[in-house]
């Protein structure tokens, strides 16, 4: 399973929401929902900025590299 899978399914958990209600409040389907958190579908970055809206949580995008961390300056 992706981190993407198991952050989306642990959120949508701690938050008490179901997969369907997760996927109305996401504009998107529940069969897309359940794609996701099985790992057998990667969001677009769209639908993961309206999923983390959803679940009231701030989406944030890192890169790794050979086990590196890369992440871009603190903002102001």
């Amino acid at each position: 399973m992706s981190d993407t899978a198991e952050l989306v399914r642990s959120w949508r958990r701690r938050r008490g929401m179901s997969q369907a209600r997760l996927a109305e409040l996401a504009g998107t389907g529940q069969a897309a929902i359940s794609r996701i958190e099985s790992g057998r579908d990667l969001p677009t970055l769209a639908l993961l900025e309206r999923i983390a809206a959803a679940l009231d949580c701030r989406l944030t995008v890192s890169f790794t590299a050979g086990g590196e961390h890369l992440s871009s300056p603190q903002a102001c």
